[in-house]
């Protein structure tokens, strides 16, 4: 006999990427648009990237040199009015407005009552899970990421010393390998710009901590990175495991506490010759691999990147899905009301100039960027169906961000008609071939059948 629904194992979710938004969504009516809110609304669970600040410019700022992320709060609302029910907030534009920007933001998503995992007043709160009650389960959402800024990463707390606020930060090992003539030109540039002599000062003093030296005739230290002598150029790289364990004691605790358990994780790292499958913007490093695959194995039900802001490949292991990024589900960036004077600096730019001429400048009237490149205005929204407890398939709407419309129109997403739909879907399948995963295209939709 079933007694409560969750017992059944039967359940959706639907997922987006980086949700940038500035505006309200409630006004606009065109078919393809509340068609997608349709989506979003029917799955159980919505989870999308918040990638953007919700406050009043009441902190300091510290320009990332991107987008200055600021929202008005109640745009909040309008997220959840399209079917958002749990956000993660650990990504690279969290400290756009120091810790005061960012505490504002996830006392707003509290006030508001939208769940939010991957930052809190110390490590273990931004590690901790999010939760949300669907009448179909409870859903454990954490969230993490390997882009980010120093300042903005969480401290563990002591008995005599309190935590420190931030995101739920992965960090990574990189191991380069470069050949005999580049190996040399490194260990002398260190030597004549006086680095090799500061480095070993720097061991002296024990300001290296248990770091190794490294061996004079195999490893070379230049700048921050370290260089091993090979026969050909290549590029590795690991997951932390102090980060590992401490994640790992979380995903534990959502298990005990959830239903389901939905991990996101923000990263704009791409694979690089030697990495997984070849390398290349479109390919995830060997650390994210291993962490998604790490993810998997720990009891998640299903891993959701983003970060690049366009599509990386779909992977079924396990029997659960791996989305290595969905790319952007809005992308406002382009009407932030206010910028930083560093900012328009950047772009020659003086005090008789207003956020519209960044937003021109920065873009060179749409000739750089996010604006000039169509893969960025290529997403999807997809919803995956597990029955019995199990994955049975995984269903793609392809989505649209308005490629070459003015800034006040384009950013906001509608389902694809059926022409730059296909284009999507047929380059999300040759992202996902690599891995095995056959997705069908059938009436518009992209299937993944299991």
């Amino acid at each position: 006999m079933v007694l409560y629904d969750a017992q059944r194992g039967d359940i959706s979710f639907a997922f987006g990427g980086d949700a940038m938004i500035t505006r309200k969504m409630r006004p606009f009516k065109e078919d393809r648009f509340t068609q997608l809110v349709d989506v979003m609304r029917a799955a159980d669970c919505t989870v999308v990237n918040l990638e953007m600040l919700f406050h009043d410019y009441e902190s300091s700022w510290q320009f990332s040199g991107g987008t200055p992320t600021r929202s008005d709060p109640h745009n909040l609302q309008e997220l959840k009015w399209m079917g958002v029910d749990a956000v993660t907030t650990a990504n690279n534009h969290s400290y756009d407005f120091s810790e005061g920007g960012f505490l504002t933001t996830l006392a707003h998503c509290k006030e508001y009552e939208l769940p939010q995992a991957g930052g809190g007043k110390n490590i273990d709160e931004a590690r901790a899970p999010a939760f949300v009650d669907t009448g179909r389960g409870r859903v454990a959402v954490l969230g993490a990421t390997s882009s980010y800024s120093e300042q903005s990463r969480a401290g563990l707390g002591r008995p005599d010393f309190q935590g420190k606020p931030g995101i739920n930060a992965l960090r990574h090992s990189v191991a380069h390998t470069v050949t005999r003539q580049v190996f040399d030109a490194l260990k002398l540039a260190n030597k004549e710009l006086g680095y090799e002599e500061a480095q070993a000062a720097a061991r002296a003093f024990g300001f290296t901590g248990n770091v190794r030296a490294p061996n004079p005739a195999t490893d070379v230290q230049f700048m921050a990175n370290r260089f091993t002598l090979g026969e050909q150029f290549s590029r590795t790289t690991a997951c932390n495991k102090e980060d590992l364990d401490g994640i790992g004691k979380w995903i534990r605790d959502a298990k005990l506490q959830a239903d389901w358990v939905v991990y996101g994780f923000h990263s704009h790292e791409s694979g690089a010759t030697g990495e997984f499958h070849g390398g290349g913007r479109t390919s995830p490093p060997d650390f994210l691999v291993e962490f998604a695959h790490w993810a998997i194995d720990q009891g998640c039900d299903a891993f959701v990147g983003h970060g690049p802001h366009h599509l990386k490949g779909i992977e079924i292991y396990k029997g659960k899905p791996i989305f290595y990024s969905l790319g952007h589900l809005i992308i406002q960036n382009e009407t932030v009301p206010w910028v930083p004077d560093e900012g328009y600096r950047n772009f020659q730019l003086g005090h008789e100039h207003t956020p519209g001429d960044f937003q021109v400048a920065r873009s060179d009237h749409d000739r750089r960027g996010f604006p000039a490149d169509p893969v960025y205005s290529r997403t999807i929204v997809p919803v995956v169906n597990f029955e019995g407890h199990k994955l049975k398939d995984i269903r793609i709407y392809p989505v649209d961000l308005g490629f070459k419309l003015p800034i006040p129109q384009r950013g906001r997403p509608m389902l694809s008609d059926r022409q730059h739909g296909t284009e999507t879907l047929e380059w999300l399948q040759q992202l996902s071939q690599p891995y095995g995963t056959r997705i069908s295209i059938e009436h518009g939709l992209g299937i993944i059948q299991v």
